[in-house]
């Protein structure tokens, strides 16, 4: 499927403990640390694009480039709501999977030079549309016990032939450990990216029925 928007070569990163973002996938933001608004302004002003990173286990900031993961999501602002104390809301929508190849600016935030990942449909369609069909059926059980998408979203995926979407927003939505989900990011196999999914949500629904 061909990419709607291009990619600049360079954007900032915001690098985040505990969250990261998925392509297709929505991440509502609160703006509000000085290196982070000035992070925004720039961004703003440019592409209206970011990444985020996930900051490594044990560690609550970053000190260095070497704190976060270079695999990341790159994301298109949204929509961004000012406030009067100079924080900001927003929402950014991923867009793509990207590595972090050089970093142009580490401080105040990083800037870093981009390499776009594509993921990789691998095997037969068959088994893609058999991965995809055991997803949709372990979301109908996270239903059942009352999590689930939005309604919109809800009713796309019924009809969803997308299988790199599906697995992308089953794992941003019901995989909660975030190291998990970077395991999900860094995955550029559809089929395995599905699988996975598959094996994190039996365990987060404690069904390990094969």
């Amino acid at each position: 499927m061909a990419d709607p928007i291009t990619l600049p070569a360079v954007v900032p990163v915001m690098p985040l403990p505990g969250a990261l973002l998925f392509p297709h996938a929505l991440l509502p933001l609160y703006i509000f640390e000085p290196r982070y608004r000035a992070m925004l302004k720039h961004a703003l002003a440019d592409q209206r694009m970011f990444c985020v990173a996930l900051i490594n286990p044990q560690r609550s900031d970053w000190d260095s480039v070497q704190d976060f993961h270079h695999i990341a999501g790159v994301g298109l602002i949204r929509a961004c709501v000012g406030r009067g104390d100079e924080t900001s809301n927003l929402i950014l929508q991923g867009l793509k999977r990207v590595r972090f190849t050089a970093f142009r600016q580490e401080q105040p935030f990083p800037i870093a030079e981009i390499e776009a990942l594509d993921s990789k449909l691998e095997g037969s369609s068959v088994e893609t549309e058999a991965l995809g069909a055991k997803v949709l059926d372990l979301y109908e059980k996270f239903k059942g016990s009352g999590r689930q998408f939005p309604a919109k979203v809800d009713r796309y995926l019924a009809d969803l032939s997308d299988p790199e979407m599906l697995a992308d927003l089953m794992a941003a939505t019901f995989v909660s450990d975030p190291f998990r989900r970077q395991r999900l990011l860094e995955e550029l196999s559809v089929n395995q990216r599905l699988r996975l999914v598959i094996q994190l949500l039996r365990e987060e629904s404690g069904d390990a029925a094969a």
